[in-house]
């Protein structure tokens, strides 16, 4: 069976029960933010519901490691937190290259 269809029948389902009533914005359009692409309004659900996609918080760690790494001056100090940038780098990669493979684009 398809996925689309397997999503159509949840959502039928829960439309019947009633899961769709009273939500927080019911009636009103989807804000524009985030550009309204597919990936921006997925990960817009996502973090209203307080998940954090693995992309995002690997952008934040990688944030984090660049300010820590400007701050370090010891120069051993400074190749450890290269080493730890560099790692954090490669897997945002590989979660960036996932969601295109997933996405198509």
């Amino acid at each position: 069976m398809k996925f689309s269809t397997l999503a159509e029948r949840q959502i039928l389902k829960a439309q019947t029960e009633g899961q769709f009533d009273h939500l927080e914005g019911a009636g009103k359009p989807l804000s524009g933010e985030g550009g309204g692409s597919v990936e921006a309004v997925g990960f817009r659900i996502m973090a209203e519901a307080g998940a954090v996609p693995r992309e995002v918080q690997l952008r934040k760690d990688v944030e984090q490691q660049m300010r820590i790494l400007a701050k370090t001056k010891d120069p051993e100090e400074r190749k450890a937190q290269m080493r730890k940038l560099a790692d954090l780098q490669l897997r945002l990669g590989i979660e960036e290259d996932a969601r295109r493979r997933f996405f198509g684009s």
